[in-house]
Protein backbone atom coordinates (compact mmCIF):
# COMPACT_ATOMS: atom_id res chain seq x y z
CA UNK A 1 0.00 0.00 0.00
CA UNK A 2 1.55 3.36 -0.95
CA UNK A 3 2.29 5.90 1.74
CA UNK A 4 1.55 9.59 1.26
CA UNK A 5 5.23 10.12 0.49
CA UNK A 6 5.29 7.31 -2.07
CA UNK A 7 2.34 8.94 -3.85
CA UNK A 8 4.61 11.88 -4.71
CA UNK A 9 6.56 11.88 -7.95
CA UNK A 10 10.15 13.07 -8.18
CA UNK A 11 8.89 16.42 -9.49
CA UNK A 12 8.19 19.11 -6.93
CA UNK A 13 4.91 21.06 -7.12
CA UNK A 14 5.25 24.37 -8.94
CA UNK A 15 2.03 26.00 -7.75
CA UNK A 16 2.30 29.56 -6.48
CA UNK A 17 3.51 29.73 -2.86
CA UNK A 18 0.45 29.58 -0.61
CA UNK A 19 -1.84 28.12 -3.30
CA UNK A 20 -4.80 26.13 -2.01
CA UNK A 21 -3.74 23.25 -4.24
CA UNK A 22 -1.04 22.34 -1.72
CA UNK A 23 -3.64 21.61 0.96
CA UNK A 24 -5.71 19.54 -1.45
CA UNK A 25 -2.58 17.65 -2.56
CA UNK A 26 -1.68 16.75 1.01
CA UNK A 27 -5.23 15.81 2.03
CA UNK A 28 -5.74 13.47 -0.90
CA UNK A 29 -2.41 11.71 -0.45
CA UNK A 30 -3.15 11.13 3.22
CA UNK A 31 -6.68 9.94 2.44
CA UNK A 32 -5.39 7.37 -0.05
CA UNK A 33 -2.78 6.18 2.42
CA UNK A 34 -5.28 5.83 5.27
CA UNK A 35 -7.71 3.95 3.03
CA UNK A 36 -4.85 1.59 2.14
CA UNK A 37 -5.68 1.60 -1.57
CA UNK A 38 -3.09 -0.46 -3.49
CA UNK A 39 -1.30 1.49 -6.20
CA UNK A 40 -2.47 -0.96 -8.87
CA UNK A 41 -6.11 -0.40 -7.84
CA UNK A 42 -6.06 3.39 -8.24
CA UNK A 43 -6.33 5.58 -11.34
CA UNK A 44 -6.46 9.39 -11.52
CA UNK A 45 -7.52 11.77 -14.28
CA UNK A 46 -6.88 15.53 -14.48
CA UNK A 47 -8.39 18.28 -16.56
CA UNK A 48 -6.67 21.48 -17.70
CA UNK A 49 -5.82 24.23 -15.23
CA UNK A 50 -3.50 24.81 -12.29
CA UNK A 51 -4.88 21.66 -10.68
CA UNK A 52 -3.91 19.72 -13.81
CA UNK A 53 -0.23 20.17 -12.97
CA UNK A 54 -0.92 17.51 -10.36
CA UNK A 55 -0.52 14.99 -13.17
CA UNK A 56 3.21 15.66 -12.80
CA UNK A 57 3.28 15.55 -9.01
CA UNK A 58 1.38 12.34 -8.22
CA UNK A 59 3.12 9.00 -8.58
CA UNK A 60 0.05 7.10 -9.76
CA UNK A 61 -1.31 5.63 -12.97
CA UNK A 62 -3.51 8.15 -14.70
CA UNK A 63 -4.28 10.41 -17.61
CA UNK A 64 -4.07 14.16 -18.22
CA UNK A 65 -7.17 14.96 -20.25
CA UNK A 66 -8.29 17.87 -22.41
CA UNK A 67 -9.90 21.06 -21.14
CA UNK A 68 -13.36 20.19 -19.82
CA UNK A 69 -13.06 16.57 -20.92
CA UNK A 70 -11.65 14.87 -17.83
CA UNK A 71 -14.97 13.23 -16.92
CA UNK A 72 -15.39 11.34 -20.23
CA UNK A 73 -11.87 9.96 -19.85
CA UNK A 74 -12.54 8.96 -16.25
CA UNK A 75 -15.83 7.40 -17.32
CA UNK A 76 -14.04 5.24 -19.86
CA UNK A 77 -11.61 4.03 -17.21
CA UNK A 78 -14.36 3.39 -14.66
CA UNK A 79 -16.43 1.35 -17.13
CA UNK A 80 -13.61 -0.74 -18.55
CA UNK A 81 -11.84 -1.22 -15.24
CA UNK A 82 -14.53 -1.57 -12.55
CA UNK A 83 -11.87 -3.02 -10.27
CA UNK A 84 -10.19 0.41 -9.96
CA UNK A 85 -10.87 3.36 -7.67
CA UNK A 86 -11.12 6.24 -10.13
CA UNK A 87 -10.48 9.81 -8.96
CA UNK A 88 -10.86 12.74 -11.35
CA UNK A 89 -9.68 16.26 -10.52
CA UNK A 90 -10.97 19.37 -12.30
CA UNK A 91 -11.06 23.14 -11.88
CA UNK A 92 -14.16 25.31 -11.65
CA UNK A 93 -13.74 26.70 -15.17
CA UNK A 94 -12.59 23.33 -16.48
CA UNK A 95 -15.30 21.25 -14.79
CA UNK A 96 -18.27 23.60 -14.44
CA UNK A 97 -17.66 25.75 -17.52
CA UNK A 98 -16.45 24.00 -20.65
CA UNK A 99 -17.11 20.63 -19.01
CA UNK A 100 -20.48 21.57 -17.56
CA UNK A 101 -22.40 19.20 -19.81
CA UNK A 102 -20.24 16.26 -18.73
CA UNK A 103 -20.76 17.30 -15.09
CA UNK A 104 -24.57 17.15 -15.40
CA UNK A 105 -24.67 13.81 -17.19
CA UNK A 106 -22.07 12.16 -14.96
CA UNK A 107 -24.20 13.12 -11.96
CA UNK A 108 -27.39 11.64 -13.37
CA UNK A 109 -25.64 8.45 -14.52
CA UNK A 110 -24.23 7.87 -11.04
CA UNK A 111 -20.99 6.42 -12.36
CA UNK A 112 -18.91 4.94 -9.56
CA UNK A 113 -16.00 7.37 -9.23
CA UNK A 114 -14.94 10.43 -7.26
CA UNK A 115 -14.99 13.89 -8.88
CA UNK A 116 -12.98 16.57 -7.07
CA UNK A 117 -13.41 20.19 -8.14
CA UNK A 118 -10.71 22.78 -7.37
CA UNK A 119 -12.97 25.80 -6.97
CA UNK A 120 -10.87 28.98 -6.75
CA UNK A 121 -13.62 31.09 -8.35
CA UNK A 122 -11.24 32.37 -11.02
CA UNK A 123 -9.30 31.18 -14.07
CA UNK A 124 -5.95 30.95 -12.30
CA UNK A 125 -3.86 29.41 -15.07
CA UNK A 126 -4.77 32.08 -17.64
CA UNK A 127 -4.22 35.15 -15.42
CA UNK A 128 -7.42 35.73 -13.51
CA UNK A 129 -10.43 35.89 -15.80
CA UNK A 130 -13.92 35.34 -14.34
CA UNK A 131 -15.01 31.72 -14.02
CA UNK A 132 -18.49 30.15 -13.69
CA UNK A 133 -18.19 30.35 -9.88
CA UNK A 134 -16.85 33.91 -9.59
CA UNK A 135 -18.97 36.02 -7.25
CA UNK A 136 -21.38 38.45 -8.87
CA UNK A 137 -19.91 41.94 -9.44
CA UNK A 138 -16.32 40.68 -9.05
CA UNK A 139 -13.96 42.70 -11.24
CA UNK A 140 -11.52 40.65 -13.30
CA UNK A 141 -9.49 41.21 -16.50
CA UNK A 142 -12.37 39.71 -18.50
CA UNK A 143 -15.08 41.55 -16.52
CA UNK A 144 -13.62 44.99 -15.74
CA UNK A 145 -17.10 46.30 -14.96
CA UNK A 146 -17.87 43.35 -12.70
CA UNK A 147 -19.38 39.91 -13.30
CA UNK A 148 -22.99 40.36 -14.39
CA UNK A 149 -24.44 36.91 -13.75
CA UNK A 150 -24.81 34.98 -10.50
CA UNK A 151 -22.32 32.14 -9.95
CA UNK A 152 -23.05 28.50 -10.63
CA UNK A 153 -24.17 26.58 -7.56
CA UNK A 154 -22.50 23.19 -8.13
CA UNK A 155 -23.69 21.71 -4.84
CA UNK A 156 -27.30 22.70 -5.49
CA UNK A 157 -27.16 21.43 -9.08
CA UNK A 158 -25.68 18.10 -7.93
CA UNK A 159 -28.30 17.57 -5.24
CA UNK A 160 -31.17 18.57 -7.54
CA UNK A 161 -29.92 16.38 -10.38
CA UNK A 162 -29.90 13.30 -8.13
CA UNK A 163 -26.26 12.94 -7.11
CA UNK A 164 -25.76 10.24 -4.49
CA UNK A 165 -22.83 11.93 -2.71
CA UNK A 166 -22.37 15.69 -2.56
CA UNK A 167 -19.87 17.52 -0.38
CA UNK A 168 -18.05 20.81 -0.11
CA UNK A 169 -14.80 21.45 1.71
CA UNK A 170 -12.20 24.15 2.28
CA UNK A 171 -8.55 23.68 1.36
CA UNK A 172 -7.54 25.57 4.49
CA UNK A 173 -8.93 22.81 6.74
CA UNK A 174 -6.88 19.77 5.74
CA UNK A 175 -8.10 17.31 8.42
CA UNK A 176 -11.75 17.99 7.54
CA UNK A 177 -11.01 17.84 3.80
CA UNK A 178 -9.20 14.52 4.21
CA UNK A 179 -12.17 12.92 5.96
CA UNK A 180 -14.52 14.12 3.22
CA UNK A 181 -12.19 12.64 0.60
CA UNK A 182 -12.23 9.30 2.40
CA UNK A 183 -16.04 9.21 2.56
CA UNK A 184 -16.29 10.21 -1.11
CA UNK A 185 -13.87 7.53 -2.30
CA UNK A 186 -15.59 4.81 -0.27
CA UNK A 187 -19.02 5.80 -1.56
CA UNK A 188 -20.36 3.56 -4.34
CA UNK A 189 -21.62 6.00 -6.94
CA UNK A 190 -20.71 9.40 -8.34
CA UNK A 191 -19.15 11.46 -5.55
CA UNK A 192 -19.01 15.23 -6.03
CA UNK A 193 -16.54 17.10 -3.84
CA UNK A 194 -16.45 20.86 -4.43
CA UNK A 195 -13.43 22.38 -2.67
CA UNK A 196 -12.93 26.09 -2.06
CA UNK A 197 -9.29 26.41 -3.07
CA UNK A 198 -8.10 30.03 -2.68
CA UNK A 199 -6.00 31.41 -5.53
CA UNK A 200 -3.52 33.66 -3.76
CA UNK A 201 -2.28 35.25 -6.99
CA UNK A 202 -5.41 36.23 -8.92
CA UNK A 203 -8.33 36.17 -6.48
CA UNK A 204 -7.69 38.77 -3.80
CA UNK A 205 -11.30 38.62 -2.56
CA UNK A 206 -11.99 34.96 -1.67
CA UNK A 207 -8.85 34.49 0.42
CA UNK A 208 -7.99 31.97 3.12
CA UNK A 209 -8.87 34.47 5.83
CA UNK A 210 -12.10 35.39 4.03
CA UNK A 211 -13.22 31.76 4.13
CA UNK A 212 -12.01 31.07 7.67
CA UNK A 213 -14.25 33.89 8.90
CA UNK A 214 -17.29 32.44 7.14
CA UNK A 215 -17.24 28.64 6.81
CA UNK A 216 -18.96 26.34 9.28
CA UNK A 217 -19.31 22.54 9.38
CA UNK A 218 -22.82 21.34 8.62
CA UNK A 219 -22.30 18.08 10.52
CA UNK A 220 -22.26 20.19 13.68
CA UNK A 221 -25.81 21.43 13.07
CA UNK A 222 -28.31 19.95 15.58
CA UNK A 223 -30.67 18.70 12.87
CA UNK A 224 -28.01 17.46 10.47
CA UNK A 225 -29.28 14.62 8.28
CA UNK A 226 -27.17 13.85 5.17
CA UNK A 227 -29.86 11.48 3.84
CA UNK A 228 -32.48 14.24 3.45
CA UNK A 229 -32.20 15.53 -0.13
CA UNK A 230 -34.66 18.39 0.41
CA UNK A 231 -32.72 19.71 3.39
CA UNK A 232 -29.49 19.35 1.45
CA UNK A 233 -30.86 21.43 -1.40
CA UNK A 234 -32.21 24.10 0.95
CA UNK A 235 -28.81 24.26 2.62
CA UNK A 236 -27.08 24.58 -0.74
CA UNK A 237 -29.20 27.63 -1.53
CA UNK A 238 -27.79 29.41 1.53
CA UNK A 239 -24.34 29.27 -0.05
CA UNK A 240 -24.57 32.35 -2.22
CA UNK A 241 -22.53 35.18 -0.75
CA UNK A 242 -21.59 38.70 -1.69
CA UNK A 243 -18.07 40.08 -1.74
CA UNK A 244 -19.00 42.97 0.52
CA UNK A 245 -20.99 41.08 3.18
CA UNK A 246 -19.62 40.85 6.71
CA UNK A 247 -18.55 37.49 8.19
CA UNK A 248 -21.61 37.35 10.45
CA UNK A 249 -23.87 37.87 7.41
CA UNK A 250 -22.28 35.37 5.02
CA UNK A 251 -22.00 31.92 6.51
CA UNK A 252 -20.83 29.22 4.11
CA UNK A 253 -21.62 25.56 4.89
CA UNK A 254 -18.98 22.89 4.30
CA UNK A 255 -19.24 19.16 4.83
CA UNK A 256 -21.28 16.30 3.35
CA UNK A 257 -24.57 17.77 2.15
CA UNK A 258 -26.08 14.53 0.94
CA UNK A 259 -25.23 10.84 0.81
CA UNK A 260 -27.42 8.04 -0.46
CA UNK A 261 -26.18 4.64 0.69
CA UNK A 262 -26.65 1.57 -1.48
CA UNK A 263 -27.37 3.60 -4.60
CA UNK A 264 -27.83 1.99 -8.02
CA UNK A 265 -24.75 2.87 -10.05
CA UNK A 266 -24.29 2.99 -13.80
CA UNK A 267 -21.99 0.00 -13.51
CA UNK A 268 -24.77 -1.96 -11.74
CA UNK A 269 -26.84 -1.60 -14.91
CA UNK A 270 -24.14 -3.20 -17.06
CA UNK A 271 -23.89 -6.89 -16.08
CA UNK A 272 -20.93 -7.40 -18.37
CA UNK A 273 -18.87 -5.30 -15.95
CA UNK A 274 -18.47 -8.19 -13.56
CA UNK A 275 -14.76 -8.01 -14.28
CA UNK A 276 -12.34 -5.75 -16.22
CA UNK A 277 -13.17 -5.67 -19.93
CA UNK A 278 -9.74 -6.93 -20.96
CA UNK A 279 -10.46 -10.17 -19.08
CA UNK A 280 -13.42 -10.89 -21.34
CA UNK A 281 -10.99 -12.00 -24.04
CA UNK A 282 -8.58 -14.16 -22.08
CA UNK A 283 -8.48 -16.71 -24.91
CA UNK A 284 -7.61 -15.81 -28.53
CA UNK A 285 -10.64 -15.69 -30.80
CA UNK A 286 -10.84 -16.49 -34.51
CA UNK A 287 -12.53 -13.48 -36.13
CA UNK A 288 -11.70 -14.41 -39.73
CA UNK A 289 -15.36 -15.23 -40.50
CA UNK A 290 -16.41 -11.81 -39.27
CA UNK A 291 -13.72 -10.10 -41.32
CA UNK A 292 -14.90 -11.91 -44.45
CA UNK A 293 -18.28 -10.23 -44.09
CA UNK A 294 -16.53 -6.91 -44.68
CA UNK A 295 -14.46 -8.20 -47.58
CA UNK A 296 -11.28 -8.34 -45.53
Amino acid sequence: MPTAKELESILKPTWCPGCGNFGMFRALKEAIEELAIPAEELAMVWGIGCHGNGADFYNVQGFHGLHGRALPVATGIALTRPDLKVIVEMGDGDGYGIGGNHFIHSVRRNIDMTAIYHNNQIYGLTTGQASPTSDQFMRTPSTPGGVVEEPVNPVGVSVAQGATFVARAFAGDIPHLKEIYKRAILHEGFSVVDVYQPCVTWNKMNTFSWFRDRVYKIEELPDYDPTDRTKAFDLSMSTFHELTCAPDECKIPIGVFFEEPDSFTYQDGLPQLDRPMYKHAEKPRDISATLELFGA
